[in-house]
């Protein structure tokens, strides 16, 4: 078990507990006071065998002076230091711990529900803002009380109105109504997060194919595309979401195909997750390779793809890099640079605003194709593989989008951001 670069002061508040002098535990553990007091004020190393001796010596489990659950809390608080770009003495995080875990957890606790916090408010800026099922209700419901108000107003002033007039007009302020209250029906399940998509059947087919792959892990084993998957794609709420998943199915079929799992393990344990690499020795192409390594679970990589638009047509996430759910990425992306030079690669280590000093490496390629010809249109597809990083060099400081990113000098920002931009008062 690894030793805490605090165990010394573990040490000796543990002594101090029991009422122990220094020299009776050095003697009791065989070594001597000086050596023990050099080793609780954390200047002298403490090696297994001596802990040993002083745990029996203070009758205390060797568990108590070594790192153990307070690791994950120590990393967590350094994480929400970095996030926050305040001057947090972080070299002291783990005698923080160490004395005070109560307050640590809570502040541990607190960054987490704000991350969670950002995250929604990121969700619902992005369904108010770009969301065409959104847009697609707000307009039925307005024109829904448009009509009702106009056959309610021609009601209300023509008193000596025919009767068949009349009751043709009632007819039609019942239906009018009637949508009216389907409508704001829609609307408010639309809104109320406590309601499941399949059940509302409101959500973005993309949307809903993505929320399928998510439940399994965004995983589909090579057997499980031979064994077909035709009753869990039935299963999806919209057609247009059962046509997107037949056609994800039909292409990871054919990647397998040409790429099964063994090459693609073989390539990658001799080559590293490298798209060039991998597709130059197993003859396929980087495209194929990208999807092929989002797909295993060990690497916890991301990708994302997009057409010609730059509209991004698939997108799964990794831990620190969000993916905006509706409208446009970041421009900086080298997903774009790629895009717009078919054939060369773009690496780069980037930096996601509002992810504190995590780092990832992402490499983007781009391919064109002419399905009808010479005299057909170009269609060009890129795609970025994300792949977590700790190495050291300078970074490409980049964002989600524009309206949830708070770096406050970007070059290429193109709308204000909905959160507290960093620089600015």
């Amino acid at each position: 078990m690894p030793l805490s670069a605090l165990t010394g002061t573990k040490l000796r508040d543990l002594r101090l507990a029991q009422g122990m002098r220094q020299a009776e535990v050095a003697q009791r553990a065989g070594i001597s006071a000086s050596y023990l007091n050099l080793i609780e004020h954390n200047r002298r190393k403490i090696t297994p065998e001596v802990m040993e001796r002083l745990a029996d010596a203070l009758q205390i489990d060797r568990a108590a002076l070594a790192e153990g659950r307070n690791a994950a809390l120590v990393e967590d608080l350094r994480s929400a230091a970095a996030r926050s770009g305040t001057m947090a003495e972080v070299e002291r995080v783990e005698e923080f711990v160490d004395r005070f875990p109560g307050w640590a957890g809570l502040l541990a606790t607190l960054d987490a529900r704000t991350l969670a916090l950002e995250r929604a408010v990121e969700a619902l800026n992005d369904r108010m803002s770009h969301d065409p099922h959104l847009s697609a209700s707000l307009h039925e419901l307005l024109s829904s009380l448009s009509a009702v108000r106009a056959t309610a107003a021609i009601l209300a002033e023509t008193p000596d109105l025919d009767a068949d007039w009349a009751a043709r007009f009632h007819r039609n302020l019942h239906q009018d109504s009637e949508r009216l209250a389907a409508g704001a029906e829609a609307l408010v399940g639309f809104l109320d997060a406590r309601q499941g998509i399949e059940e509302q059947g409101i959500a973005a087919p993309q949307e809903e194919v993505e929320d399928w792959l998510r439940s399994r892990g965004w995983r589909i084993a090579d057997a499980e595309l031979a064994a077909g998957l035709e009753a869990e794609v039935a299963g999806l709420a919209s057609s247009a979401a059962r046509s997107l998943a037949g056609g994800f199915l039909a292409r990871a079929r054919s990647d397998a195909e040409v790429l099964p799992e063994s090459a693609l393990a073989a390539g990658l344990a001799a080559l590293g997750p490298d798209p060039l690499l991998l597709s130059d020795r197993l003859g396929v192409s980087p495209l194929v390779v990208m999807r092929r390594l989002a797909g295993m679970a060990d690497l916890q990589a991301g990708l994302v793809t997009c057409d010609g638009s730059g509209t991004l047509t698939f997108r799964k996430p990794t831990t620190g890099f969000p993916l905006p759910r509706f409208g446009a990425a970041c421009p900086l992306w080298p997903l774009y640079a790629a895009l717009g030079r078919p054939g060369q690669p773009f690496e780069a280590r980037v930096q996601m605003a509002g992810q504190g000093e995590r780092r990832h490496r992402v490499v983007a390629w781009a391919e064109t194709r002419h399905p009808r010809g010479l005299r057909g249109p170009e269609l060009r597809e890129a795609a970025m593989l994300i792949l977590p990083d700790e190495g050291e060099g300078p970074v490409l400081p980049i964002g989600s989008s524009c309206r949830v990113c708070v770096r406050g000098d970007c070059p290429a920002r193109r709308e204000p951001s909905i959160l507290p931009v960093e620089g600015l008062a």
